[in-house]
């Protein structure tokens, strides 16, 4: 599985961050999937090799515009390459009413149809071919929400030994066997190929947050997850004096209710403009440096179109080709 940043600044774009979006895409997959698409999403597509044609669904986090201003014009540029194949939008109901709205007042007219899943407590999906969703409820001054994606086929090794315990050489039947195919064999015997699979690992899982100010809220949503993305608008001495009014997350937040519950591999993202690259109280460093005292595990400050991996193993790292 990887994902590759769009956008990862709040409220407001900078010279070097767009608003929010993420893309994801499962191991193998001709197609992608997009969380959140704030304004200027389209124009950082066009630095990735990312297409809207091969865009499978969007799962909007909530309704606020930094992080869904930018769907009627990608929704428009993909009818205008004349993509024809369904796109799912999920969200909380404010996120339909929103596009319909836009669609109507503008006489939008697309090629190829809509369907919208609304997003509420419990919400999951299991219709699409390589991911299952799941959604949870946050903390925040509209409705907003997390979503995990775990992907759902696990490869699986052949029991070399027991093959050939039972004498069963190798060739062809080996491989139909490694694809779920029971084979019929010389001595009129069928070998079932759940017999001579061994145990597969642990399914893929990453969690990406809309904002949030209680972490703790996903407690249950991140058991054995390998990869949680959430917002870390500020560090706690801004958040501070910002006051609960925007309902954000500071870096030692989130660093600390990630380090109480196990995950492994924590990208922050989201961050305030005021953070530049460089030393001092309002710097990137900064915020590094209140997640790295909190959290133990493998840590990453998002940067715009930065791509990261999650091998099979549940080790994140960043690509170099980003």
């Amino acid at each position: 599985m990887d994902v590759q940043f769009l956008g990862t600044s709040s409220g407001t774009p900078s010279r070097s961050r767009n608003v929010a979006g993420l893309a994801l895409r499962a191991s193998g997959s001709k197609h992608w999937y997009l969380v959140d698409c704030g304004e200027g999403t389209q124009h950082r597509l066009l630095r990735t090799s990312l297409s809207v044609i091969g865009l499978r669904a969007i799962f909007i986090t909530h309704i606020h515009g930094d992080h869904c201003y930018g769907l009627p014009g990608l929704l428009a540029s993909a009818g205008l390459m004349n993509r024809s194949e369904p796109l799912l939008i999920a969200g909380p109901p404010a996120v339909e009413r929103f596009v319909r709205a836009v669609i109507d007042t503008t006489e939008l007219r697309l090629p190829y149809p809509l369907d919208f899943a609304t997003v509420e407590p419990g919400w999951t999906n299991d219709t699409l071919p390589d991911l299952r969703i799941d959604a949870a409820p946050l903390s925040h001054r509209v409705p907003s929400y997390a979503y995990g994606f775990t992907e759902k086929a696990v490869e699986r090794r052949l029991d070399i030994g027991r093959l050939e315990r039972d004498g069963i050489s190798s060739g062809p039947g080996w491989g139909q066997l490694q694809r779920g195919q029971d084979i019929e064999l010389p001595d009129c015997r069928v070998a079932r190929s759940a017999d001579y699979l061994l145990p597969g690992r642990q399914p893929r899982r990453i969690v990406v947050a809309g904002d949030n100010d209680t972490p703790m809220l996903l407690a249950e949503q991140v058991r054995d997850t390998h990869v949680l993305v959430h917002e870390a608008t500020y560090t706690e001495e801004v958040l501070q004096k910002v006051g609960p009014g925007p309902q954000h997350s500071s870096a030692q937040a989130v660093a600390a209710f990630a380090e109480t519950a196990g995950v492994p591999n924590l990208v922050l993202t989201h961050f305030s403009p005021r953070y530049q690259q460089g030393e001092g109280k309002l710097s990137m460093n900064a915020l590094e440096d209140e997640a790295r005292a909190a959290y133990h595990g493998a840590l990453f400050l998002a940067s715009d179109l930065q791509r990261y991996a999650l091998d099979r193993h549940g080790v994140l790292a960043a690509l170099a080709d980003a």
